[in-house]
């Protein structure tokens, strides 16, 4: 599937990156103003060198860098004006932390401008280094990224002079932008240690706000007076990224301001769920409108249809197959949605642009569906998330079947208390078959967008039986130790669209079988592949299927009168995430649902009878399980396999359990059976 993240900077950080001197990009959060006080040319600003005489916060050796100073400062001068000034420092305590060297600000060239930007080291010996306006270098970091043709979004940036370890690095920059919703972020945490964080909140008189905290205990805030509002931490732990983790939106500790101008919310003040929904629908008024064009291409395309069901698929083929990823986002077309008679007209769209064209020609044939945000990030969003509209990154629609439909490959339901069964689908996915959604999706939290308003909901989770591998073997084994045969893979869910992206994306002829080479060379020491052929590509309806032939030498090992083989051929289970010397601090995040199973028969060779099998193996945890299997049938050696996901979030407290299922799994992959000649 293409990469998904649409008119969202704070989802660009990488891409930032790679375009400023390819070092790590500080994230910054646009936010609050104060008048800046600039130093002498070349000469840090006072408030800097205060920092190099206080303590460092709590670290440990792999730690790179430390925030010694943060402070946020958001100056409201109406509905239609934000001013943010931003100040922080770190101090470069290994050399990977010379990434921090650079300093970031995404804007929306439309709606913002960054009115000065200068920054600062103060070597451990030396004179100081200062970098301003004219240093800046501005990117378009979305431009050839994503699949988004047009785009506003800027980033304007500053390499720091000398950032090595011992040294001090600060900037401050102020930003003037004109706000999509009343609404502010402060994240305070980061993947390194902090030593302290303000934010500060200026209102004009009759002005209210609403602080909501996520993943941090709350912090009372300090009224100055004057329509002043500040808030401050100190000694923030790190957050130490984790392979399999949850997203960083999802653990990292931050507060989310809602603003209300007077006399009440505004139209983009949006304090809760509800709200937030309301204003999309407000955004999406008219666009749903079809246009003759779009009634004459749904009237053809469900003309042969003889059910309701056949007409939906019809049409949801139709967006897969006919209509392209492509973006344009200029100002709040980041957010709002293309007319449904432009989307049809250009035969593209984003995200947003495809879910709004297929309600469109959904509402010709008479079925009610709903927009629905997600974060295709797992964890982004959760039950206890402060409602933002900038915590999604993708939208996908929710299909409300006629009363007494039913189909058994409509597996990607809910029933709504209201508005009844809901059937989830991502027309921006072009492989996964109608009724279905993919991993990303399920057990995700998204935004239902009704009439009624905004809804937090969790996506159903499909069964594991409907995503899988199930590898059937045919070999013969030969007194060398040499093993050739015929494999055949048949994919579904995820497994299938996986393999039908990369097959299509594959540049030359010899790409196109990269997945079947990739497995032999990793589960076998030297292989030659022999064929291999695929079905059902075009045909996302049914398994994607992979045939192939190879032969391995020496593939069981010669012990004197002994041969050792491997039953477990091809694939590995196993996984050494938690194979680490610290304890887990992060819930693992598993893909998706899963059942894969492996079938191999391995004709003996003449002369050669089983001496010793391994052990079954059958392990079932909540989260997982793993079954294995070794008998011998005559001549033939079978072994039978199955690993299965059931929970796509292991909790830290069966870290432990999930740590020995995997080393149970390492240990079964690597049995031998024992073979010996007959006497």
């Amino acid at each position: 599937m293409r990469p998904i993240p649409i008119g969202r900077m704070s989802a660009i950080p990488w891409v930032i990156r790679r375009r400023l001197t390819q070092f790590l990009v500080v994230p910054v959060v646009c936010v609050a103003a104060f008048t800046p006080i600039f130093a002498a040319k070349n000469q840090a600003p006072d408030w800097m060198h205060a920092l190099t005489s206080v303590p460092v916060p709590a670290h440990d050796e792999k730690t790179s860098a430390v925030v010694l100073y943060y402070d946020e400062n958001l100056t409201v001068l109406s509905a239609e004006k934000f001013r943010t000034t931003v100040r922080a420092a770190y101090k470069i305590l290994r050399p990977e932390g010379r990434d921090y060297g650079v300093v970031a600000v995404p804007y929306n060239s439309m709606n913002d401008k960054v009115t000065s930007i200068r920054a600062w080291c103060i070597p451990a010996a030396g004179k100081d280094y200062e970098v301003t306006d004219k240093d800046a270098v501005e990117v378009s970091p979305l431009k050839g990224e994503s699949d988004i043709l047009i785009t506003d979004a800027r980033a304007k940036g500053l390499q720091i002079p000398a950032a090595d370890p011992g040294n001090i690095v600060g900037y401050e920059y102020v930003l003037e932008s004109r706000p999509m919703v009343l609404q502010d972020t402060w994240d305070f945490q980061r993947t390194i240690p902090v030593r302290e964080s303000h934010y500060s909140l200026t209102l004009p008189q009759g002005w209210e706000f609403k602080d909501e905290w996520a993943n941090y205990p709350q912090v009372k805030a300090r009224d100055a007076g004057g329509g002043l509002w500040q808030w401050a931490v100190s000694d923030v732990k790190e957050v130490r990224p984790e392979n399999e983790m949850p997203p960083l939106a999802g653990v990292e500790g931050r507060m989310v301001i809602t603003l209300f101008p007077p006399g009440g919310a505004a139209e983009n003040s949006i304090p809760n769920w509800k709200q937030v929904g309301d204003w999309e629908t407000a955004l999406a008024k008219g666009r749903l409108d079809a246009s003759p064009e779009i009634k004459e291409e749904v009237a053809t395309l469900t003309a042969s249809a003889p059910t309701p069901l056949a007409k939906m698929r019809a049409l949801a083929l139709f967006m897969q197959q006919n209509i392209r990823y492509v973006a344009i986002e200029l100002g709040i077309g980041g957010l709002q949605p293309h007319p449904a008679a432009q989307v049809f007209a250009h035969r593209y769209g984003d995200c947003k642009d495809k879910a709004t064209l297929l309600r469109s020609m959904l509402a010709e044939i008479g079925v009610e569906s709903y927009y629905v945000d997600i974060n295709v990030y797992r964890g982004s969003v959760t039950a206890d998330t402060p409602a933002s509209e900038l915590d999604f990154d993708h939208v996908i629609t929710a299909i409300k079947l006629p009363e007494g439909l039913t189909d058994p490959s409509l597996i990607a339901t809910m029933k709504h208390p209201t508005l009844g069964t809901l059937l989830f689908f991502d027309p921006t996915n072009e492989e996964t078959p109608f009724g279905e959604i993919g991993g990303y999706l399920q057990a995700n939290y998204g935004l239902l967008v009704t009439p009624a308003g905004g809804e937090l909901v969790e996506l159903p989770q499909q069964p594991s039986t409907m995503n899988g591998i199930h590898r059937t073997g045919k070999l013969s084994l030969a007194a060398s130790g040499q093993l050739q045969g015929d494999i055949e893979e048949v994919r579904t869910g995820d497994r299938a669209w996986e393999q039908r992206e990369m097959f299509k994306s594959a540049q030359k002829n010899t790409d196109q079988i990269k997945p079947v080479e990739v497995l032999l060379s990793d589960s076998l020491s030297s292989f030659h592949l022999l064929k291999a052929s695929i079905g059902n590509l075009q045909e996302t309806s049914r398994p994607f299927v992979w045939n192939y032939s190879f032969q391995a030498d020496s593939y069981a090992k010669l012990a004197g009168n002994l041969l050792l083989v491997r039953p477990r051929v091809l694939g590995s289970k196993s996984d050494g995430v938690l194979e680490t010397p610290e304890p887990r601090r992060y819930p693992i995040e598993l893909p998706a649902p899963v059942m894969d199973v492996d079938d191999y028969e391995i004709a003996l060779p003449t002369g050669y009878v089983v001496d010793d099998l391994p052990p079954a193996v059958d392990a079932d945890f909540p989260f997982a399980s793993y079954h294995s299997k070794s008998e011998v049938q005559g001549n033939v050696l079978h072994y039978h396999r199955t690993f299965e996901v059931k929970e796509l979030s292991v909790p830290v407290s069966q870290a432990p359990q999930l740590k020995r299922f995997y080393r149970i799994i390492a240990s079964d992959e690597r049995n031998n059976a024992v073979l010996k000649l007959a006497q």
